[in-house]
């Protein structure tokens, strides 16, 4: 039999124990630390400007090479657990990141915060503590870039903005494989974005241009005030990247010489019907035709992030004629964030 002086011992040992270790784990937790991940040091994906142009180019090879060579990364993320905040629905970001976790040999969940946003009735503190310890990423697609700010300030695993108010990381590296699958390439070449240039698309399209050296044009309702104005701090950032950013409201400017034709619904989520008549006024100006892709070089190619609607954004002629490549870019949102998933995890 154990005595009880024995047993006190036995506990009074296992208590100090566990108060070392506790003691462990708050101090790696303060120093963001994760012990729930990999050795690679801890890195959030706020905006396309985020990564490096050279980190860029190690994820195009990783993501080319994953897409010709899928079985080759069965375990990357062998028993990996992806977390996926949804405040905004989408068919392509869940459907992409939850089938390429499972080819990667992890696991995703969904979890959708529509009807109880974050920082409600719990901090947006306490929840990325708290996902921190169950999972290994998290994205979250959210209305407000806030959020983002917030959960990247206090999460001890790599946080991806899967979208919000201010950027889209995620569909830029599924933009910029398909124009290298295309293209072949990136110097020299002209990205032109028509509709409207006041969104997270159009911004990380500018950051995007400026971090890996490709020219881009913006063209939209610019001089209808704010609300369709590009933000002066995306232009400001672009400057400072070095960027070759063109914002305009001529058509005939920003199509001449372009290699890459792109526009985006001009009814983004959160955008209320009632200003559906009105924005289609403004915005028809700036619908990409056969006219359009006419002043564009012979062998430009068209995208279009979809959802898209024949006869707004953009005709039915273009996104179903031969130059769209828009279900290549769809495809190839789930190529390149595996290899984005990868890279967190193992490094550059």
């Amino acid at each position: 039999m154990i005595s009880a002086m024995s047993l006190r011992g036995s506990l009074t040992n296992v208590c100090a124990r566990g108060k070392r270790q506790a003691a462990l784990i708050a101090r790696a937790f303060a120093k963001q630390e994760r012990s729930y991940s990999s050795d690679v040091p801890l890195r959030h994906i706020k905006t396309i400007a985020c990564l490096s142009a050279s980190e860029i180019e190690t994820i195009m090879k990783i993501a080319a090479d994953m897409k010709q060579n899928p079985a080759a990364y069965n375990d990357s993320l062998r028993q990996k657990t992806l977390l996926m905040l949804f405040e905004k629905p989408s068919l392509r970001t869940r459907v992409s990141f939850e089938t390429g976790m499972t080819q990667l040999g992890g696991h995703a969940i969904y979890y959708s915060i529509a009807d109880g946003p974050l920082g409600k009735k719990e901090s947006l503190s306490d929840t990325g503590k708290v996902i921190s310890r169950y999972a290994n990423f998290v994205t979250a697609r959210v209305n407000k870039r806030s959020d983002i700010e917030e959960l990247t300030e206090v999460a001890t695993i790599p946080v991806i903005n899967a979208l919000d108010d201010w950027a889209h990381p995620c569909q830029m590296l599924a933009d910029l494989q398909t124009i290298l699958e295309q293209k072949g390439r990136i110097e020299n070449l002209k990205l032109a974005f028509f509709g409207d240039v006041a969104n997270n698309v159009t911004y990380d399209l500018m950051r995007l241009g400026s971090v890996v050296g490709m020219q881009v044009a913006v063209c939209g309702p610019v001089d209808k005030g704010e609300g369709f104005a590009v933000d002066p701090a995306v232009i400001a950032e672009c400057k400072a990247l070095g960027g070759d950013v063109i914002v305009t409201t001529d058509v005939t400017e920003a199509a001449t010489g372009a290699d890459i034709v792109y526009c985006d619904s001009w009814m983004s989520y959160g955008i209320p019907d009632s200003e559906a008549k009105e924005r289609k006024e403004i915005f028809m100006p700036y619908q990409v035709d056969e006219s359009v892709m006419a002043m564009t070089k012979h062998d430009s190619i068209f995208m279009n992030c979809l959802p898209a609607a024949r006869g707004l954004e953009q005709t039915a002629e273009v996104i179903d004629g031969p130059k769209s490549v828009v279900f290549d870019q769809a495809e190839n949102r789930m190529h390149a964030q595996k290899a984005l998933l990868h890279v967190l995890y193992h490094g550059f």
